[in-house]
């Protein structure tokens, strides 16, 4: 399951820079696949989906730092616990419910991004 930052969220980006996966980003921001992973050019994603990495992609918010599912592996590989929940002063990091995965899944995609850590 990857992790949401709920309207709550007052923007102190604290988050930001504990995401090992650079899945984190400040409303507004275009995000790419390639920020923060070994990923480059056209790439077909675990679930199947073919994207380019080099390619910016439109923000998910306008209003608050979001995390892209796609990349939120909750910290698997890295961490006991997702890192941005550990240091959100307003506990508005939570698990997304519209976006479910196993541990076997989330350490899969961590792999697919970082498949040298």
């Amino acid at each position: 399951m990857a992790i949401i930052i709920t309207d709550e969220c007052i923007n102190c980006g604290a988050c930001e820079p504990e995401c090992p996966n650079n899945a984190i980003y400040e409303g507004a921001d275009d995000w790419r696949y390639k920020d923060g992973t070994s990923l480059n050019g056209k790439v077909v994603l675990p679930d199947g989906k073919e994207v380019d990495a080099d390619e910016s992609q439109e923000a998910i918010s306008d209003e608050v730092y979001y995390i892209v599912p796609d990349k939120c592996t909750e910290c698997q590989g890295f961490h006991e616990e997702p890192q941005c929940a550990a240091v959100c002063p307003v506990d508005c990091c939570v698990p997304d419910d519209a976006h479910v995965e196993t541990d076997e899944e989330l350490l899969g995609k961590q792999r697919f991004m970082h498949p040298d850590a």
